[in-house]
């Protein structure tokens, strides 16, 4: 499907740093992307007056234009309040712009939870599918090709108990999105699970596994373990949400702790210090290669329409990131391949 122009909303007050992250990036992408159209959801007066402040004939007006909304959802906030009180938000208005087709995607750094509850209410799943997922591209190493290889794991903390249909279903949206977005032809699919061996894990993976092996149309090669994630053994990696998050956080947690100690090791003594001189453009090299700003902007996928969230503290280059994201889903036309394959799906049961 070719696209010729598109229009994103995004939550301009959303995250830990709401304007300060969402205008620069907006700018940015805009001026990068000329069928890109922009749509910015929250206070009209601050908006307005950061443009013209900071911004002023640097973008193409023609292509942003403003929405007012009175409210925000605050990153701590009970995403059931959030859902009952906070109607004229900003995250919730730039999702109704998805629903009612004035834009293609939403883009939002605000409250995960809020921004699944939200979207879920106001755009629905799709015909079929029992619940969207949250998929983020992982940071992993191919080790035959020495090369960086972004592994898709679904689900990575909307839903903490999974059916085994639930996971079928996770696989052939994560197929679909990896190969599309990765350009990979039946990228490979894996159930994270505690051991290798058909005997090990819940009833729900092995009933999943067994839904896999049945279903040629997903390139299903097994299960993987938690030291499997950053191998770029499977290009789609399929779990629980219980268990996604905890290793998304874990490994987050594990990346801040290598990169302390590493700076804590070359500030010991004069000699470390011209160590780390010396090993510098090595350091960089790794930097480069996991930025995190180069792998923010998870996905919901299985809705009726495009929501991509933006890590809270994202940055602007990282808040930008996400917003690319957003116009590759579009560009591809995700939801509707996952609709399409999973009717397949249906079919073929019946």
């Amino acid at each position: 499907m070719k696209v010729d122009n598109y229009t994103i909303s995004i939550d301009a007050m959303g995250g830990d740093h709401g304007l300060d992250s969402t205008l620069p990036a907006a700018i940015s992408a805009l001026n990068k992307d000329q069928q890109l159209q922009v749509v910015l959801v929250g206070n009209a007066d601050h908006i307005h007056q950061r443009l013209k402040s900071h911004f002023s004939g640097k973008y193409d007006v023609a292509r942003l234009s403003v929405i007012h909304a009175s409210q925000i959802v605050e990153m701590d906030e009970s995403p059931a309040l959030a859902l009952r009180n906070k109607k004229d938000s900003s995250m919730r208005v730039a999702i109704n712009l998805v629903k009612d087709g004035t834009v293609d995607a939403c883009i939002s750094a605000g409250n995960t939870g809020a921004l699944m509850a939200t979207s879920k209410f106001v755009l629905k799943t799709l015909p079929e599918i029992d619940r969207p997922a949250i998929v983020y591209a992982i940071p992993s190493l191919d080790r035959k090709t020495k090369k960086m290889n972004p592994v898709y794991m679904l689900d990575l903390g909307a839903n903490v108990n999974c059916s085994s249909e639930q996971l079928f279903q996770f696989g052939i949206m994560g197929s679909i999105l990896a190969e599309n977005l990765k350009g990979k032809e039946r990228p490979s699919v894996a159930l994270l699970n505690i051991g290798e061996e058909e005997m090990k894990g819940l009833d729900s993976i092995k009933q999943a596994a067994k839904m896999f092996n049945n279903y040629d149309p997903v390139n299903y090669i097994g299960y993987v373990e938690g030291n499997d994630i950053f191998s770029a053994k499977a290009d789609v990696i399929v779990c629980d949400g219980f268990a996604g998050n905890i290793a998304l956080k874990t490994s987050e947690g594990t990346a801040k702790l290598i990169a302390d100690m590493i700076k804590d090791s070359f500030n010991n003594s004069l000699f470390s210090k011209f160590a780390m001189l010396l090993s510098a453009p090595v350091l960089k090299k790794i930097k480069n290669k996991l930025n995190i700003n180069q792998y923010n902007g998870a996905s919901l996928l299985g809705l009726r329409g495009i929501v991509i969230k933006s890590h809270g503290g994202a940055s602007s280059e990282a808040f930008e990131t996400a917003i690319f994201e957003g116009i590759k889903e579009i560009r591809h036309n995700i939801p509707q391949k996952i609709q399409s394959q999973i009717e397949n799906v249906m079919q073929s049961e019946g």
